[in-house]
């Protein structure tokens, strides 16, 4: 395993969930079984990086948890850990695991494959993929698909199913032909410096369209090395009915 770092962006305001980061998951704050997984997979160090003194505070007494206060105007996850790696003073060099504040399942296995795939693949950003196993998911616009070239880098992202089979999805969409379709899972590695380069480019066309920044790099001629998860990684949290499910689970040891 190469050396990395994780930092987690952990912004209060929340659309469909207020206070996420906040909200309890067996009794404790989902931020802190967010960080306490980074731990688990090895991170070298660990910072939540918010815009918000309460958060701080529910990650303060676990040993190896590091807090960078950060400007509560970014836009962007991205524009909020670019601003913690300033803090930190990592050197470009450093491996960045973006591990999403809402991940409080996130296997040590994936987290670790994110940083092994940036540090074999040379490309500037990392990424990784499970495969689709039913047609609901592959119409949901709220899943991100994607597809990737012979070398394992990403072609396209979309909330569209990409790629669409012609004549099987003229015939019937309640399932899926043969082939294999790619969900994308919200873990990306990148070399320190290039996080700072991708935080200063202004967004892209097709980034605005799809409201998906990762396409802010390959619109601007960047490699994102995608790897397939080596263990299950469960979608995020972000609606009530998510976090009862996820409460549920934890309460059961899973």
């Amino acid at each position: 395993m190469p050396d990395f770092v994780v930092a987690i962006p952990a912004r209060y305001a929340s659309t469909r969930l207020p206070g996420k980061p906040l909200a309890l998951i067996a009794g404790e704050p989902m931020v802190l079984h967010v960080a306490r997984r980074a731990l688990q997979a090895g991170a070298r160090e660990v910072w939540v990086a918010t815009d918000d003194a309460r958060i701080a505070a529910a990650v303060s007494g676990l040993e190896g948890i590091h807090v960078a206060m950060t400007d509560p105007a970014h836009a962007s996850g991205t524009d909020r850990l670019a601003e913690c790696a300033r803090q930190a003073g990592w050197s470009d060099e450093v491996i960045v695991v973006n591990l999403q504040g809402d991940e409080p399942f996130a296997p040590a296995a994936g987290i670790q494959a994110v940083a092994a795939t940036l540090a074999s693949s040379g490309a500037p950003m990392s990424t990784l993929a499970t495969q689709v196993e039913d047609a609901p998911t592959l119409f949901d616009p709220n899943v991100v698909k994607l597809v990737r070239n012979v070398h394992g880098d990403a072609m396209y992202f979309s909330r569209a199913p990409i790629a669409w089979h012609r004549d099987a999805f003229a015939r019937s969409r309640d399932s899926l032909p043969p082939g294999q379709w790619l969900r994308h899972i919200g873990i990306y590695g990148y070399r320190a410096g290039f996080l700072q380069q991708f935080a200063a480019m202004p967004p892209g066309n097709l980034e605005q369209v799809e409201a998906l920044e990762q396409l802010r790099v390959l619109e601007a001629g960047h490699r994102i090395a995608v790897a397939l998860s080596p263990a299950p990684f469960p979608p995020g949290i972000d609606t009530p009915e998510d976090l009862q499910r996820a409460d549920a689970r934890m309460r059961g040891g899973q």
